[in-house]
């Protein structure tokens, strides 16, 4: 992975803000939406830019998609989403995000996000 790939993903509030909530996890746009209190079209606007330049995968199930971090992370990948971790912490924006993902948790199943789960199961 090319490092100013990932410096021109970092350098977006917004993208900043969808890595450090994937940190803790796969999750599905209408949780990013929750979370970030954004509209879906921006939250699908800034996945896409980070998926192309391989910053986040993403799984189909059912009508949702599902985003996490790669799996094997190269090391400035890994390096720099430390770094964003580190450094967001007394962030405001930040630790809002955080609390309402925590809010979010009871709803996220064990093995994905909620609303991926067929209707039957909820």
């Amino acid at each position: 992975m090319k490092l100013i790939s990932i410096y021109e993903c970092l350098c977006d509030p917004t993208r900043l803000r969808l890595l450090h909530v994937l940190a803790q996890g796969p999750l599905c746009v209408c949780h990013f939406q929750a979370v970030l209190r954004e509209p879906q079209v921006k939250i699908s606007k800034h996945l896409a830019y980070l998926k192309a330049r391989g910053l986040v995968q993403c799984e189909r199930d059912g009508n949702w998609m599902v985003y996490a971090l790669p799996a094997k992370p190269s090391r400035e990948l890994r390096t720099n989403l430390a770094c964003l971790q580190d450094c967001t912490g007394e962030d405001p924006v930040f630790r809002q995000d955080l609390a309402r993902l925590r809010q979010l948790a009871p709803k996220l199943s064990a093995t994905g996000p909620a609303c991926c789960a067929p209707a039957k199961s909820r």
